[in-house]
């Protein structure tokens, strides 16, 4: 019992921990995280931390129960509390790379239906409708706002929805075609096309070449952790060492050396982000 106590006790320390680590991160990169765990996405702030403190805490009982060290337990607890965020950041990502490769066939749809005598409103109206699926969701309120605020201002709050750097190109050119109105609108709206599309291939082509040095990454990073906990599973002479402050100052120096690993393979692996140069108003 006063095993099980001593666990409950540091899970929810270690659940502390990364509550407030991420914490830390939220109030450096407030916008980002705010986007990472509400927008866009059907969950709360609330059910966020949820989440985290919960698989924090049921991680570290699990590893304890395993091998009955603390040390061991706690810091494989700490990076999976990291993964809720990861697997928010991941849907929302999803939701945008959706409507990002929606754009060249919805501007497709536009150009049709301008070239059949509609107009642009009409015709972004009918694409909210009957268009792709992803674009129907990001521009579900589109009509309803164009009639109460005017067409500019209902494209930019499409827009500052999205907060994505193609779709901020892309509707900054709609805003300049309903602007301009006139023959220009159907050559405006193919140039457009063609050059999401290419867009689209070179950012999936930077995508794919980036994929095998992520997976990389993420198992060197697992794999002794893996070990670790599986030569202390049983009693013996790894758990005897392990449980002394040399051992656990073996673990300390390995957990952080191999979070520092796994940020610089991250930095190095990911893509250049794209800047939002039309992120304010037209």
């Amino acid at each position: 019992m006063v095993a099980v106590a001593a666990a409950a006790s540091t899970a929810v320390a270690i659940a502390l921990l990364a509550w407030a680590s991420l914490r830390r991160e939220r109030a450096a990169r407030p916008s980002e995280r705010e986007r990472t765990t509400v927008e866009g996405l059907d969950v709360t702030l609330a059910q966020f931390w949820a989440v985290v403190l919960g698989v924090a805490g049921l991680t570290y009982l699990v590893l304890f129960a395993v091998t009955g060290l603390t040390t061991v337990s706690a810091v494989p607890s700490l990076v999976v509390a990291s993964l809720p965020r990861a697997y928010y950041a991941r849907k929302r990502a999803k939701r945008l790379d959706s409507v990002q490769e929606a754009w060249p066939d919805g501007l497709r749809d536009l150009l049709s239906s301008v070239r059949s005598g509609a107009s642009l409103p009409s015709a972004i109206e009918s694409l909210a409708s009957f268009g792709p699926e992803p674009l129907r969701e990001a521009l579900q309120g589109f009509g309803v706002y164009a009639r109460g605020l005017g067409v500019t201002r209902a494209l930019e709050m499409v827009k500052d929805d999205l907060a994505d750097a193609t779709s901020d190109r892309v509707i900054e050119v709609l805003i300049l075609a309903h602007e301009r109105g006139g023959t220009v609108v159907p050559q405006i709206l193919s140039d457009l096309a063609d050059a999401t599309t290419r867009d689209l291939w070179t950012l999936e082509q930077v995508r794919s070449d980036a994929l095998e040095q992520k997976i990389n990454s993420r198992v060197v990073f697992i794999l002794p952790w893996f070990v670790l906990v599986a030569m202390t599973a049983q009693p013996g002479a790894f758990r005897e060492f392990y449980g002394t402050p040399a051992g656990v100052a073996v673990v300390v120096a390995g957990g952080v050396l191999s979070l520092l690993g796994v940020l610089i393979a991250s930095r190095l692996g990911r893509g250049p982000a794209e800047p939002r140069v039309y992120g304010g108003k037209a």
